[in-house]
């Protein structure tokens, strides 16, 4: 069930990007996989690229914003972030996560007044990206 507001364009986004992860994962090397809509309607995706030195990695969020922005996106309309299991884990299939602090703040940063789209267990929902990170740092002019 998902809650109003949620289009068919939404769920088309989370498909994108639990196809991606679902072709993609590789353990420890891509475990999420990121998919954003454009305010033109085009869909640029990333996956996370995981590596043996941490501060290196770097979040699929990230790299369908870069890929977003370098193709010309000028303003975006949603983002949805999506997880694969590890083997070890119990539950099997992709799940819908809310980005990392770091990524909350570049999304703030490059695509203010986006939507990300979560699934609280109630259906999937549209979010505010100003919502998830409150009071954020800003340069006094």
């Amino acid at each position: 069930m998902n809650k109003p507001g949620v289009s068919a364009a939404d769920q088309e986004l989370v498909e994108i990007a639990t196809d991606l992860i679902k072709t993609r994962y590789l353990e420890n090397r891509h475990h999420i996989a990121a998919a954003v809509r454009g305010k033109s309607g085009k869909v640029y995706t990333g996956i996370h690229l995981d590596t043996y030195v941490g501060r290196a990695s770097v979040c699929a969020e990230a790299v369908a914003l870069g890929r977003a922005m370098s193709e010309g996106e000028k303003e975006i309309d949603s983002i949805v972030s999506v997880r694969h299991p590890r083997p070890r884990e119990q539950h099997r299939e992709p799940q819908l996560v809310s980005p990392c602090g770091i990524c909350r703040e570049m999304l703030n940063d490059f695509a203010p007044g986006a939507a990300v789209l979560l699934d609280g267990g109630e259906g999937l929902h549209r979010r505010p990206v100003e919502a998830l990170l409150p009071e954020k740092y800003r340069r006094k002019p």
